[in-house]
């Protein structure tokens, strides 16, 4: 079982006071370069559930892209941060309520740019959108059920990115063990991997056991990331399990 426990990210953690959204929303009445590259990370890591929304909505999918391009480029701009307020403290709440009030006065009014037109602050074609929003499911998942579920999928991904990155840079075989890191054993049960990889069955347990703790810390740091006040981090961890769960 992963364990999401508050090594990182937590309350009273001093390194909290310079994550990514609240580090934006406290510079945004000012000018302030590390703010705005933070900003710039976090709408490059969640371009999709936005898309996703969009397409769901019923927005074809060069709209959809149109769209989702201009809305970063209008966030980057600080077009939109006056908006935000307690009930949008989280970068997820924000993005998609403002997300909203777009396709409502852009697309409706079909006055986003042309493709091609103007400054494209974040690209998102080498990205493949539409081949990524073709492999899901079918089924009658709401957009804003979809968005929800997107987002959490995009911070598992982080996650699995950043523990990938630290296990093979400490010589650790992280990709034949990944298939136990969400209590998933699929057809590898540990005896069997175990001799595979030369160690003895508790070896193994007890590496997946720090792996399945290290995942948990990395995705409770991700969380921490998208949300105004340290406090929120426990709420807004169960509320992404739920989406995953759902």
């Amino acid at each position: 079982m992963v364990d999401y426990g508050d090594s990182l990210g937590p309350k009273g953690d001093a390194r909290f006071a310079t994550t990514h959204w609240s580090m934006v929303l406290e510079a945004r009445d000012g000018q302030n370069a590390d703010a705005d590259a933070a900003l710039e990370a976090l709408c490059s890591a969640y371009w999709y559930p936005l898309y996703a929304y969009g397409r769901r909505s019923g927005i074809a999918p060069d709209e959809a892209k149109d769209l989702t391009q201009q809305f970063f480029q209008q966030l980057l701009e600080k077009q939109f941060l006056d908006s935000v307020h307690p009930s949008k403290g989280k970068f997820r709440s924000f993005l998609l309520a403002t997300f909203k009030n777009l396709v409502k006065t852009e697309w409706r009014r079909a006055n986003a740019q042309k493709r091609g037109g103007g400054q494209v602050i974040l690209s998102i074609d080498e990205q493949d959108p539409e081949g990524r929003y073709k492999c899901e499911p079918q089924d009658d998942t709401t957009p804003d059920q979809l968005y929800e579920r997107q987002w959490a999928q995009t911070l598992v991904g982080r996650s699995i990115g950043r523990l990938k990155d630290e296990w093979e840079s400490q010589g650790k075989p992280f990709e034949k063990l990944k298939v136990y890191l969400l209590g998933q054993k699929g057809d590898s049960p540990f005896a069997e991997m175990a001799s595979e990889l030369g160690t003895t069955e508790n070896a193994l347990k007890a590496s997946v056991h720090r792996m399945r703790r290290r995942y948990g810390e990395i995705f409770r740091s991700e969380v921490a990331l998208t949300v105004n006040d340290p406090n929120e981090v426990d709420e807004e961890l169960q509320h992404l399990l739920g989406a995953l769960s759902g």
